[in-house]
C-alpha cells in the first residue's frame, strides 16, 4: 500500500554557498541541485506523493522540475503526483506550507532538504521502514569521527565525549498525522504572536512536542551542500571524477578457546557470558576481517604482513589497534574508506539483539558506514557445531583528491 509522502525543502537562500541563487537551483554537474534530489527521492518503494517547498521567486522553475519527474512516474503510476508550494520565511515555515499539501491518506512524511541531493534511495526506505516499524520519530545519523572539544574563545575547556553524539542527516521520518499536529501547533503560537522557537531540524520540534525519536544509521553520500567545497566535491562524485574507488575482500576464523576464557570480543564489543576467540591477539575475527579488506582494497597486503604473529607488541592487542594501524597505512597512501560491509558466520553470539551496537561501533572505529550481519552454515563444519566464529568483509575505499 503507498503510504508515503516527501516534503523537499527547496527554499533556502543558500547565502554560504555565493551562488547569488538559491540553494536548491545551483547548477550541480548540469541540473539543479532539486533535480538530483527529486531523482533519488521518486525512487522509493509505496511513494505517493512529493510536495516540494520552493521560494516565490523560482516556483515556475521548481513546477518545471516537478514536471519532468512526475511524467516518467505517472506512466507506470497513475496514483502519483508532486505538488509544489511557496516556502516560509523560514525552514519551519516552509515545512508547515508542505505539509498542509500533503495528502489525507499518506502515514508516513519523509522530511528532507535539498541541499543534501545525493542521499540515496535506500537511506530513504531505511527511515520509512523504521517508521512503520516503530510508529516514533526516526532520523539518520552518523557517528563523530574526530575528537570533540568544548571551548570558550580560544580556550578548551573539555573534551566532549564524543560516543554520545551523533552527526543528524535527512530525510527525517515521521507519523504524518503526528507531525502535521505539532507543526500546526507550532505556527498556531505564531499566529497569536507568542515567542516561537526556531528548531535545526524536524526531529527537534518533534521531541519538543513530546513525541520520541530514534536513528538509523545514515550514509556518507548525504552530505550537506553548504559552502563551495561541498558542492566541488559533489562535482566530482557526480561528474566521475572522483572518488576513485577500489574494493577489496577479507575473511578471518578463529575457534572459541578451550579453557574457558571469556568474555567474547567480536565487532569491536564485547559479549559477556560469550567464549572468547582463540589468537595471538583478541580473536576479534569481524575486526580482523575488515582489517583484511580494506588493506586488500588499497593493494597493501593483509594483517599478517602488517601485524604478523611474529611482533611481539600485537600480543592480545584488540581488533581497534589493528584497524587505526590500518588507517594510517591508508592515509599514508592516499586512501580513505567509503563504506564496509561484513558478514558474521556462526551460531554464536546472536548478533540481531545488538546489531545497531555493534554496527555502530565498528562505524566509530573505521570513520565510515559499517554494516554488520549474520548467518549460519545450516550445522555444517565446525562453524555449524559452534566451534567457533569467521567473518568476511567486503570495503569500498576512494582515493582522496591532492591539494594543490
Amino acid at each position: 500500500m503507498r503510504d508515503l509522502a516527501v516534503v523537499l525543502v527547496a527554499a533556502g537562500k543558500g547565502e554560504r554557498l555565493g551562488q547569488n541563487q538559491p540553494k536548491a537551483f545551483v547548477d550541480l554537474a548540469g541540473k539543479p541541485l532539486l533535480w538530483h534530489a527529486l531523482k533519488n527521492s521518486v525512487s522509493a518503494n509505496n511513494l505517493l506523493q512529493v510536495v516540494i517547498a520552493a521560494p516565490e521567486s523560482h516556483l515556475e522553475a521548481a513546477r518545471e522540475i516537478a514536471a519532468e519527474f512526475a511524467a516518467k512516474v505517472e506512466a507506470v503510476d497513475s496514483g502519483f503526483h508532486i505538488d509544489v508550494v511557496s516556502g516560509g520565511a523560514t525552514r519551519q515555515g516552509s515545512i508547515a506550507n508542505a505539509l498542509a499539501a500533503v495528502d489525507f491518506g499518506v502515514e508516513v512524511v519523509l522530511v528532507h532538504d535539498a541541499a543534501r541531493c545525493l542521499a540515496p534511495v535506500q537511506l530513504f526506505e531505511r527511515v520509512a521502514a523504521a517508521v512503520r516499524e516503530s510508529g516514533e520519530g526516526v532520523i539518520p545519523v552518523l557517528p563523530v569521527a574526530d575528537t570533540i572539544k568544548r571551548g570558550s574563545a580560544e580556550r578548551i575547556l573539555e573534551t566532549v565525549d564524543r560516543n554520545h553524539l551523533r552527526i543528524a542527516q535527512t530525510p527525517q521520518g515521521f507519523p504524518a498525522p503526528t507531525l502535521k499536529a505539532a507543526y500546526a501547533t507550532a505556527t498556531q503560537i505564531s499566529t497569536v504572536g507568542a515567542s516561537v522557537v526556531e528548531h535545526t531540524d524536524d526531529a527537534a520540534l518533534y521531541q519538543a512536542a513530546g513525541h520520541g525519536v530514534i536513528s538509523v544509521l545514515g550514509e556518507v553520500a548525504a552530505h550537506k551542500i553548504t559552502v563551495p567545497t561541498d558542492l566541488e566535491r559533489a562535482n566530482s562524485s557526480v561528474n566521475g571524477l572522483g572518488p576513485n574507488l577500489r574494493t577489496g575482500i577479507g575473511t578471518d576464523v578463529h575457534r572459541f578457546a578451550t579453557d574457558g576464557r571469556m568474555p567474547l570480543r567480536l565487532a569491536g564489543i564485547e559479549w559477556p557470558g560469550e567464549l572468547a576467540l582463540d589468537g595471538h591477539s583478541d580473536g576479534d575475527a569481524v575486526a580482523h576481517a575488515v582489517v583484511d579488506a580494506l588493506l586488500a582494497a588499497a593493494g597493501l597486503g593483509d594483517i599478517g604482513g602488517n601485524f604478523g604473529v611474529d611482533r611481539p607488541e600485537y600480543a592480545g592487542a584488540s581488533g581497534e589497534v589493528f584497524i587505526r594501524g590500518t588507517l594510517e597505512l591508508l592515509a599514508q597512501h592516499g586512501w580513505a574508506v567509503q563504506n564496509v560491509s561484513v558478514q558474521i558466520i556462526g551460531n554464536r553470539p546472536k548478533l540481531a539483539p545488538r546489531r545497531e551496537e555493534a554496527q555502530t561501533r565498528m562505524t566509530q572505529l573505521v570513520g565510515a558506514p559499517v554494516t554488520v550481519g549474520a548467518t549460519t552454515t545450516d550445522g555444517l563444519g565446525f562453524l555449524g557445531n559452534s566451534e567457533g566464529v569467521a567473518a568476511v568483509a567486503t570495503a569500498l575505499i576512494y582515493a582522496v583528491p591532492k591539494v594543490g
